[in-house]
C-alpha cells in the first residue's frame, strides 16, 4: 500500500518520470544482489562502479547537462572559438538528488559489507520511493529505514501520534509562518535591480532568506518526520537548531544532517578525511564542500557557496583553539559572528547570478541607509523569528529536541496554541513552493 501510495504521490508531479525512479531502483536492486551473491573483489568493484556510473550518469544528464554545455559554450566563445553546442531544455525531475544519493548509499553499504542486500524488490522499491521524504529528504540510510519497512509495525508506542502531531504542527509553523512570510520579503528584494536597492535593504533580504530557507526546509523535514510517525516509521532528525552553531563543524552537525553525514561517510572519509598532512585535510574539505555545493544546483553561485563553506571550515580548523573568549559572552559573540558568516554564504546561494551577488555584497559594505522597506523587513524578522529563537535556545540548553514533551501541560498547551494562532492570523501573502523541491 505504501509503495503504491509513493508512486502515486510522485506521479502527481509528472507521471512520465516514474520510469526514471523505477530504473534507478531496478539497477541498484540487482547490482546489490550481484555483489552479495558473487565472489571476487574484482567483480564487486566492477559492479559498484556500474551502480555509481548509472546513478550519477542519470543525475548528471538531468541536472547538469545544461550547466556544463552552457559553460563550455561560454569558454569557447571567450577564447575566440565558435561555440556551436546544442542546448537542450531538460526538465529536472523533482527529488532526483535525494533518491539518487539514497540508492547509492544502499549499494555502497552492501559493497562494504555493512548491510545485507534485501531479497524483496517491493521492500527496496519502498525504501527508494517512500513518499514522506522522497522529494526533499531526509536522505535515509538503509541500515535505519530498511528494517522498519521489512519488520512488522503493528506494535508502536502510544506517544507516536502526539509526537507526530507536534512535528507536523512545528513544521507548518516553520514553513508557513516563518518561511513563507519572510520569503515574500526576500523574493521581493532579490527581484529588484541592484541600482534600486540600498545596502540595508540588501542585508535585510539576506536575513529574510536565511530564515526563509531554514523555515522552509526544516519545516518540510519536520512534517515528513511527523507523517512517518503516524505510519509507524522513524525518520532521522535533519535539523538541530543550526543558527545556534558557533563554528562550521558545529553548523554542519545541525544543518541538513542527512546530507552532511552522507558527504562525510561517502566522500570526505574515502578521500582521506582527517588523515595525512594539513594540506591533504584542507584539500579533502574543499573538495567535499565544492561537490556539496554542486549537489544543490547546477550553477556557479552554488559552487561559490560550497567553496566559501570549504574556506570557512579550513580557516576555523587552522585557528583551532587559538582564539579564546570569555565563557558566556564568548559563546554569544561566536554564535552571532558565525551566523553572519552563514548569511554571507546564503547571499551567493540565493542570488540569480554572480553579478547580482557581488553587487548586493558591495552595497551591504558600502551603502547603509535605513529605508521604509528595510525598517519593515527588520521588524518582520524580529516579530516572526524572536519567539522561534527563544524556543530553540530553551531546547538547546537541555540538548534535547523533545524537551517540550516533558514540560507541564500548561506550557505545552501555550506553545501549541501559539502555533495555531500564528497559522490562522498570519498567513503569508503568497504561499511558496518548498525550496528544496528544485534540488
Amino acid at each position: 500500500m505504501l509503495l503504491v501510495a509513493s508512486y502515486f504521490f510522485y506521479s502527481c508531479w509528472d507521471w512520465r518520470f516514474l520510469p526514471l525512479i523505477l530504473t534507478t531502483t531496478l539497477v541498484n536492486y540487482f547490482i546489490a544482489l550481484g555483489i552479495e551473491n558473487s565472489e571476487g573483489k574484482g567483480k564487486h568493484k566492477w559492479l559498484i562502479v556500474l551502480s555509481i556510473t548509472v546513478s550519477l550518469g542519470m543525475l548528471a544528464f538531468f541536472k547538469y547537462w545544461g550547466f556544463f554545455t552552457e559553460s563550455a559554450a561560454e569558454m569557447l566563445t571567450w577564447i575566440g572559438l565558435r561555440a556551436d553546442i546544442q542546448m537542450l531544455n531538460i526538465i529536472l525531475p523533482v527529488g532526483i538528488s535525494f533518491y539518487t544519493f539514497q540508492t547509492m548509499s544502499y549499494t555502497i553499504d552492501v559493497y562494504r559489507g555493512k548491510i545485507k542486500a534485501t531479497r524483496s524488490f517491493t521492500d527496496f522499491a519502498l525504501y527508494v520511493a517512500y513518499f514522506p521524504q522522497l522529494v526533499a529528504g531526509p536522505i535515509e540510510r538503509s541500515s535505519s529505514l530498511m528494517p522498519q519497512i521489512t519488520n512488522s509495525r503493528k506494535s508502536r508506542p502510544s506517544g507516536d501520534f502526539s509526537e507526530g502531531l507536534y512535528l507536523v504542527m512545528l513544521g507548518l509553523f516553520l514553513k508557513v509562518v516563518v518561511g513563507d512570510n519572510l520569503g515574500f520579503i526576500a523574493d521581493g528584494i532579490f527581484a529588484e535591480s541592484s541600482d534600486e536597492l540600498t545596502g540595508t535593504e540588501a542585508l535585510v533580504g539576506v536575513y529574510c532568506f536565511a530564515f526563509q530557507i531554514y523555515g522552509d526546509f526544516a519545516g518540510y523535514s519536520s512534517i515528513a518526520r511527523g507523517v512517518s510517525k503516524w505510519l509507524g516509521i522513524d525518520l532521522m532528525t535533519n535539523f538541530r537548531m543550526p543558527y545556534l552553531a558557533r563554528n562550521p563543524s558545529d553548523f554542519w552537525q545541525r544543518w541538513h544532517i542527512s546530507l552532511s553525514s552522507w558527504l562525510r561517510d561517502y566522500l570526505y572519509i574515502p578521500l582521506g578525511g582527517n588523515r595525512g598532512n594539513k594540506l591533504g585535510v584542507y584539500r579533502n574539505l574543499m573538495l567535499t564542500m565544492l561537490l556539496g555545493g554542486l549537489w544543490h544546483g547546477a550553477g556557479w553561485t552554488f559552487l561559490i557557496w560550497g567553496g566559501l563553506h570549504g574556506v570557512i571550515l579550513c580557516i576555523y580548523r587552522a585557528l583551532g583553539d587559538k582564539v579564546k573568549l570569555p565563557a558566556l559572552w564568548g559563546r554569544i559573540l561566536a554564535t552571532v559572528f558565525f551566523f553572519h558568516l552563514v548569511c554571507l554564504t546564503w547571499l551567493f546561494f540565493r542570488a540569480e547570478s554572480l553579478t547580482q551577488a557581488w553587487e548586493m555584497l558591495t552595497l551591504i559594505f558600502t551603502q547603509q541607509e535605513m529605508t521604509p522597506l528595510a525598517n519593515y523587513g527588520l521588524r518582520m524578522v524580529f516579530f516572526f523569528c524572536t519567539p522561534l529563537m527563544v524556543y530553540e535556545i530553551w531546547l538547546d540548553k537541555a540538548r534535547s529536541l523533545r524537551r517540550l514533551e516533558a514540560a507541564r501541560w500548561g506550557w505545552r498547551a501555550a506553545v501549541y496554541c501559539y502555533f495555531v494562532f500564528m497559522l490562522i492570523i498570519f498567513p503569508p501573502p503568497v504561499f511558496g513552493q518548498f525550496i528544496y523541491f528544485q534540488f
